[in-house]
């Protein structure tokens, strides 16, 4: 396992609980975060306590069946560690390193510890770029930063894998450094999808892919973060190479270390979430980071328990985002796909400074067309829209063409919709939502707006008939596009 055994460090399991191990050494005890083998390697335990001065605690990062009191216990002497190098590229590993695609293992690799510190600050970079996704809602109301961490916050089912394999998808073909994809906790479907996506699309050559799912105990589940950011970390300081790192999720590395702290007999904190939470998490996150070799742009699904955002796991996943992607059960139910929360999504980009006057003043009137919508949503329900004036008429027309103009088809689900995906530039995108602020589209059907492109395919949409005109009477405010 990229372990090598030095002198024997003996020890014996005198308890076992579930996933945590107490060990008893006569020798030396071992140095927290090493790791033990028992069974000749087929059980892992990682250290994480000195009891006293001849027990350790440690948590198993593999299923301890089979594992008995009495049983002898190896110390490897030494911490965890991850394959690093360019022979990791197209490839697809778990948190121990070991190939899992099917593939002989790769050779000339180094091992390093994946307990590293983050980049001091005398060695980060200070300037901010945008980084284009190709995604309309998000290029123009949350631009992400290169170097930068972007969070997609939703409950289940909402849309976020979709919009981060859509993410991968756009990037890759124009992103020129390398992409890491890191699942915890995730669902085994899931890997196996994207593995053959990718390999399908031509981009497995720059990407690697770590696994730890969601049938693995809690250990492998809460380090396969590091294991992802320490090859992230050669990439960028040895390679000096931008690296693009996916996670999905993040929710569940705080999962998997709430169950590790409950094991370990902590004290919960509010709601049941470990009371080292905010640590653990900063620990990981302040890795992602800019320095002057090179960038590491994080992209991070984030799941929220019951679509409560005053969850403690989503509101300390905010704090270290740049950008946050808020997804709407309410607008996937309408059909209005990326289901991005325009009003609640927010971007530390989206200043003049930054994006440019234009582009700044451009979103802040869609959200303000947006938000004036959402207002007069229950006057349309109670009293239908020809009680309002024609000035607040006009705002709804415009607010519901940008809704159905800010959806898009995508490429990874053009085989469950049958359209084919589009990307869209970001300047193709500004003169879309401001010809529609303009009015242009006053008397072209609001359907003809619906999972297109460029804004000029309305117009082809139209005059081929493929939308049937709403009426000004039926455009009550839960018509489906």
């Amino acid at each position: 396992m990229g372990n090598n055994t030095t002198g024997l460090n003996l020890g014996v399991v005198v308890s076992v609980r579930g996933s945590v191990v107490d060990i008893r050494f006569g020798g030396h005890l071992p140095p927290i975060y090493s790791l033990l083998h028992a069974q000749d390697g087929k059980i892992v335990i990682e250290v994480l306590a000195q009891l006293d001065a001849w027990h350790v605690r440690g948590i198993a990062l593999t299923p301890t069946q089979g594992l008995a009191r009495g049983m002898g216990v190896e110390d490897t002497g030494g911490p965890l560690k991850a394959p690093v190098g360019n022979s990791v590229l197209s490839r697809m590993f778990d948190v121990f390193g070991n190939a899992i695609d099917r593939l002989d293992a790769p050779v000339d690799v180094q091992w390093r510890s994946v307990h590293r510190a983050p980049p001091p600050l005398a060695r980060r970079s200070t300037q901010s770029e945008i980084f284009e996704t190709g995604i309309k809602a998000i290029d123009v109301l949350v631009p992400l930063e290169r170097g930068g961490k972007a969070g997609l916050f939703g409950g289940a089912g909402v849309g976020k894998t979709v919009l981060l394999t859509e993410m991968i998808h756009n990037m890759i073909g124009h992103h020129e450094g390398v992409s890491i994809f890191c699942g915890i906790g995730e669902r085994c479907r899931e890997g196996e999808e994207l593995y053959r996506d990718m390999k399908e699309a031509g981009v497995l050559p720059n990407m690697v892919m770590i696994f730890g799912q969601m049938n693995e105990p809690p250990g492998s589940r809460f380090r396969v973060g590091h294991a992802a950011l320490t090859m992230a970390e050669y990439f960028r300081d040895d390679e000096h190479r931008d690296v693009l790192l996916l996670i999905d999720n993040i929710f569940r590395f705080i999962q998997a270390g709430s169950e590790i702290s409950g094991l370990m007999g902590q004290m919960p904190s509010r709601l049941g979430y470990q009371p080292t939470m905010g640590t653990e998490l900063s620990g990981l996150e302040e890795r992602i980071a800019n320095t002057d070799t090179g960038a590491i742009t994080s992209i991070q699904a984030v799941y929220v328990p019951a679509d409560d955002f005053t969850d403690p796991a989503a509101v300390h996943t905010f704090s270290h985002l740049s950008a946050s992607i808020v997804l709407s059960r309410k607008r996937a139910s309408e059909g209005l796909y990326p289901a991005i929360d325009p009003l609640q999504s927010s971007s530390k980009m989206a200043t003049p400074g930054i994006v440019g006057e234009r582009h700044y003043q451009l979103a802040q009137e869609i959200r303000r067309t947006l938000a004036q919508y959402a207002q007069l949503k229950d006057i349309i329900a109670m009293l239908g829209l020809e009680q309002l004036s024609p000035e607040d008429r006009n705002v709804v027309a415009r607010a519901r063409r940008l809704e159905r103009f800010l959806t898009q088809p995508f490429f990874t689900t053009g085989q469950f919709t049958g359209l084919k995906g589009k990307l869209v530039s970001l300047q193709d995108a500004l003169d879309g939502c401001e010809r529609i602020l303009q009015d242009e589209f006053k008397d072209t059907p609001e359907s003809a707006l619906y999972m297109i492109g460029t804004v000029d395919e309305a117009k082809v949409k139209a005059a081929a008939g493929l939308s049937k005109p709403i009426t000004e009477t039926k455009k009550l405010s839960g018509a489906q596009p």
